[in-house]
């Protein structure tokens, strides 16, 4: 129940990101599931092997170059997905702080209603 409730939340944290900045478009509810799933599909598969061979850099940049990171598995999923698309690396950027942000809060929220007893 947790996973699907934090998928849908997703999705709507992507049409709040297309919404409030005009560098990310999305088309509409059904592009955002797709979105968000293949985003933290992204995240699950991609991300690990690139925080490893990126460490030199990541530990260098003090962990800054994680942020890089994450826009690239928001510009990459874009490049993959017809109803999502990204203006470039900076959109990607910006548009993967301001998802990550709802992300920590969505996880918060489902943390603490879902929190064990």
């Amino acid at each position: 129940m947790k996973l699907l409730l934090k998928w849908l939340l997703s999705a709507a944290a992507l049409l709040f990101v297309a919404y409030v900045y005009s560098g990310v478009q999305v088309q509409n509810f059904t592009s955002a599931l797709i979105a968000a799933f293949v985003i933290g599909l992204f995240n699950v598969v991609l991300r690990p092997v690139l925080v490893v061979l990126t460490l030199p850099v990541t530990i260098v940049t003090v962990g800054l170059f994680l942020f890089v990171i994450n826009a690239l598995m928001f510009w990459a999923a874009a490049s993959v997905l017809d109803g999502f698309h990204v203006n470039g690396f900076a959109a990607a950027l910006v548009g993967s702080l301001i998802y990550s942000l709802l992300g920590v809060l969505i996880e918060s929220a489902l943390g603490g209603l879902f929190a064990k007893k």
